[in-house]
């Protein structure tokens, strides 16, 4: 039963994961630019010009928050989190790029407001951004400097234990997805998020833990409607997996679908 001081504690932490207790941000709020973006489905090419919106929905990059999905993404995390609870549906939690670890500490959080101790929740990442070689793939003339934004190791879980959350429920995978995702020791995912950004980093992820997601559970991308790279990744494997349920929009960037949903 989800008490009021279940959802006050969960409201505070998207509110202080996603930077928006303080005015933080007021200093670039003075240099903002208005964000374009095109409509895949009819080509229309929508403007957003606030900046608080722009925040709320995961599309301003913010040196302060710890997760940067903004809050129809963080609320729709925790709603999945609660449908399989509900469900009865087991297996773990991952995310796949992971950042600053905030969407990986708002799982936690979710299970522990929840009272559940039989779920891992699982931080992939390299630690140290994406390969060099994706990145110049992908246009990055200086993969330096570009991955100098990744947080380390050791930031994420101090971060983790800022919020009281670092315990033996949580469990690491560093390293480049290609070299760890194959012999991961994951048995079941309840819950697969995917924040890899680009083409091979999705790729690789969907190809080596697709398979673990459990019947009824969720598929997250948070990239979607981003990158061009991470949206083909996507539709190559449902394609070729024959996967046909439907794909749901979440906001301006991600969209999520349940594996196989069961049947009523």
């Amino acid at each position: 039963m989800q008490t009021p001081l279940y959802t006050a504690y969960l409201e505070l932490m998207k509110h202080a994961l996603g930077d928006f207790l303080y005015d933080s941000d007021a200093l670039r709020k003075q240099h903002f630019h208005p964000y374009t973006y095109t409509r895949l489905q009819t080509g229309e090419k929508v403007t957003l010009n606030d900046y608080d919106a722009l925040k709320k929905e995961g599309l301003i990059d913010s040196k302060h928050a710890h997760t940067l999905i903004g809050l129809k993404r963080m609320g729709q995390l925790q709603s999945a989190i609660e449908t399989l609870e509900q469900e009865g549906i087991q297996g773990d939690l991952l995310e796949a790029g992971v950042l600053r670890g905030g969407a990986c500490i708002l799982m936690r959080a979710t299970l522990k407001a929840l009272q559940n101790n039989q779920r891992t929740v699982w931080v992939a990442d390299s630690f140290q951004g994406f390969p060099e070689a994706e990145l110049r793939a992908h246009g990055i003339e200086n993969p330096e400097l570009f991955n100098r934004q990744a947080a380390s190791l050791h930031e994420v879980k101090a971060l983790f234990a800022r919020y009281q959350l670092l315990d033996d429920q949580v469990r690491f995978l560093p390293g480049f997805f290609e070299e760890t995702l194959a012999e991961a020791p994951i048995e079941n995912l309840a819950l697969l998020r995917l924040d890899s950004d680009f083409y091979a980093s999705t790729a690789c992820t969907l190809k080596h833990l697709y398979p673990k997601v459990v019947s009824g559970g969720f598929v997250i991308i948070d990239d979607y409607y981003i990158f061009e790279g991470c949206r083909r990744a996507v539709r190559e494997y449902r394609s070729a997996h024959h996967i046909k349920t439907p794909v749901e929009r979440i906001d301006a960037a991600a969209v999520f679908w349940r594996k196989e949903a069961p049947s009523k």
